[in-house]
């Protein structure tokens, strides 16, 4: 890469490791889980399967983290920052954070599943009390003093009693090259003083200010923009292509590649209006579903079911019913729509391929890149800056892939920021999906559970209340392996894949079996649950609320629901006015009790769950994406309409101390019983249930006319 194009902050592999002789490094290293594949995610949430973390200390004492992950706004970079700040005793100013670098970073499958802090934060604890330990060492020879009388502040090993007798850690690596280690060196087990207290964001001023730097700010020398050519609908194939007028342009360069058509220009603007003058004829694909006749579709295509849990008979839990309620709730697709659209710049020089794109999964694109051009891995460097919102729908990054073909092509550097359209278009939607559950209750008990989900995927559809008759299956979900058109587009991870579906459909049911056996929603949950975490949240939540007994509906507008999500413990509860002529619903109040574990920063944990309550508030009441025949009738947000800041509520957030578990992640837990909370308050204020998310105006006075 030339000097030109060195982004500042931005060091090449060669440049890094000939500076190693003024550093310490600690490496950590494990292989795959057996037949577990790279960019996937784990069978199990106990461990990652390539996980490294490695820290650098320089000769003037600051420390960086590098990680694999990249920060999205959730404080990862605050967070692995601080957590070798407390295992090394330095200030948490002194150690910055290098992420998402894949020549300079450890791989990482990528940062999704809220999996940074229960599984690379733990291993950057551990490579900084390593790295504590080899330094003390280092000292005890130099400073002649047994280690057992040395103590660690800020970077500076002393002598106990005799402070004068001391050396820094910047002294201890200066000029060498130390390839030290221990084993079994534990972290930190109390008197934390970073962990468990509010940090400052590290990418705070840089976002406040402007100065933080995005895939699609970066300007090359010589750079090109790209338009690329589209489809009007997905399944439509071009079947002729007049490119004649674009290429009269001056300055403008027309590529045609393995079907790829694109129009570049030094500036993006004229790219985009030479794309215009491109006349093309397309085949559309026969006709198929739009979001009306989806849920239909999707129960027609699905594959066979999985049983995904089972206790009891079915037959038995009927018997001892009192009564038995069935009902059906959808949930339709749901886009990402990130604030910064799929972004990506590549630059080819001296054989090695460079891509800064906006992706949450660097490695997972440098063997996309690679297998592109043809090229061995270790050629391709991703560098995904700061990422402008994700949510699981930057795991892939196609555009990193267009930009790099086309840098090839034309020999110069190129960027592809997709257009709002096509942020919609390619997007990996949440899946449209269908809940069927049939439940009967006897004496305030949950005797019968039979619920058959469709599309969604089963993570959380097997309850976790006490019921002794139950059957759940799980057919088609986000990941993959469902039946050629099943979906009509691509689906993916959405913040809490499956969990916000399925949890919306059984808490929902729970509330209604509770008014059924005219008991309270919350004494009805107690009632049925023996998960103490599960019990403590709630409580805690009713007591923050001020929770009011009683049968539902009573008018208030209050509602509630509780979740799992990778261990993490959610009980939300909201306040809600609804206008029963219009359909508009006012949410006025959220309470939400997390227990998620050991909290290692409690701002960056609330920060987290205010995000969700938000985004929650999206799928919950307007986010949905129209179609028809495969076009996505949705390009902007004129039509699909994410949260304002007016909607926002009085949030309150309360972090239920549990610090003798280990660390959760707090991306995804607080959104999961947004949907069904809601859901369940505005049956609460107008005694309707509204069984589709989102909970539009429609929607809500549709169902309060046919009441």
């Amino acid at each position: 890469m030339a000097e030109s194009a060195i982004v500042p902050g931005e060091m090449k592999r060669r440049d890094f490791f000939g500076a190693a002789g003024a550093g310490l490094f600690v490496f950590f290293g494990a292989d795959l889980a057996e037949g577990q594949e790279p960019g996937r995610l784990p069978g199990r949430q106990s461990g990652p399967t390539d996980f490294n973390a490695y820290l650098k200390i320089g000769a003037d004492g600051r420390v960086t983290c590098f990680a694999g992950k990249v920060e999205l706004g959730q404080g990862a970079m605050t967070e692995l920052a601080g957590a070798l700040a407390e295992e090394l005793d330095v200030a948490l100013d002194t150690v910055d954070a290098v992420m998402g670098d894949t020549d300079l970073c450890p791989y990482d499958m990528g940062t999704f599943g809220s999996m940074c802090t229960p599984l690379l934060w733990p291993a950057v604890r551990r490579a900084g009390a390593e790295a504590r330990a080899v330094l003390v060492q280092m000292a005890s020879e130099r400073l002649q003093v047994p280690a057992s009388q040395l103590q660690v502040q800020a970077g500076i090993i002393r002598e106990s009693g005799k402070p004068s007798n001391a050396v820094t850690y910047g002294q201890l690596v200066e000029g060498k090259r130390i390839e030290r280690h221990l084993a079994d060196v534990p972290v930190k087990a109390a008197g934390f003083k970073v962990i468990g207290t509010s940090l400052r964001r590290k990418d705070g001023p840089d976002k406040v200010t402007g100065k933080a730097q995005y895939a699609g700010d970066l300007l090359l020398p010589g750079m090109l923009h790209a338009a690329i050519l589209r489809p009007p609908a997905h399944g439509a194939t071009l079947k002729s292509a007049d490119t004649s007028a674009a290429e009269k342009l001056s300055g403008v360069r027309v590529v045609k590649d393995g079907g790829m058509i694109a129009v570049l220009d030094e500036r993006p603007d004229i790219a985009v209006a030479a794309l215009g003058k491109i006349k093309a004829e397309w085949e559309n694909a026969p006709a198929g579903p739009d979001d009306k006749t989806i849920f239909d579709h999707i129960q027609k295509t699905a594959p066979q079911p999985r049983v995904v849990g089972q206790s009891g008979d079915l037959a038995e839990g009927e018997r001892l019913a009192a009564s038995v309620i069935e009902e059906t709730y959808l949930n339709s697709y749901v886009a990402h729509a990130p604030i910064e659209t799929h972004s990506a710049t590549a630059q080819i020089e001296d054989g090695k391929v460079t891509v800064w794109a906006s992706s949450q999964a660097p490695f997972q694109v440098q063997r996309a890149v690679a297998a592109a051009l043809g090229v061995p891995a270790e050629k391709v460097r991703i560098i995904s800056r700061y990422v402008g919102g994700g949510f699981g729908g930057k795991t892939e990054a196609d555009q990193g892939v267009e930009a790099a073909r086309l840098a090839k092509i034309t020999g110069k550097p190129v960027q592809v920021v997709y257009s709002r359209q096509e942020e919609f278009f390619y997007d990996r939607f949440r899946p449209a999906a269908v809940m069927k559950i049939r439940a009967g209750v006897a004496g305030g008990k949950i005797v019968l559970w039979e619920n058959q989900v469709f599309g969604a995927g089963d993570r959380e559809a097997n309850p976790f209340y006490d019921i002794p008759h139950k059957r759940v299956t799980s057919a088609g979900g986000w990941m993959g392996g469902n039946p050629a058109g099943m979906n009509p587009f691509a689906v993916g991870a959405w913040r809490a894949p499956s969990v916000n579906s399925n949890t919306f459909a059984r808490e929902s049911h729970i509330d209604t079996l509770a008014m059924k056996a005219g008991i309270d929603p919350l004494e009805f949950r107690l009632n049925n649950l023996t998960n103490e975490r599960v019990r403590r949240v709630l409580e805690t939540a009713a007591k923050r609320f001020g929770w009011k007994a009683g049968h539902a509906p009573s008018g208030r507008g209050a509602g509630m629901a509780c979740g799992m999500y990778s261990n993490a413990c959610n009980a939300t509860m909201v306040e809600v006015v609804v206008n029963r002529g219009t359909g508009a619903v006012e949410v006025k109040r959220v309470v939400m009790a997390l227990d998620e574990g050991l909290v290692v920063n409690p701002d960056g944990m609330r920060q987290q769950a205010e995000g969700c309550v938000i985004m929650g508030l999206g799928y919950s009441l307007a986010e949905e994406v129209r179609f028809r025949n495969g076009e996505v009738l949705d390009t902007n947000f004129d039509s699909y309409r994410i949260p304002r800041f007016s909607w926002v509520p009085k949030i309150e957030i309360v972090l239920v101390e549990n610090p003798e578990m280990p660390a959760l992640g707090g991306g995804e837990p607080p959104i999961i019983a947004m949907g069904a909370a809601l859901a369940n308050a505005i049956f609460d204020a107008v005694g309707v249930r509204v069984v589709q998310l989102p909970m539009t105006p429609e929607r809500v006075k549709a169902a309060v006319a046919k009441a």
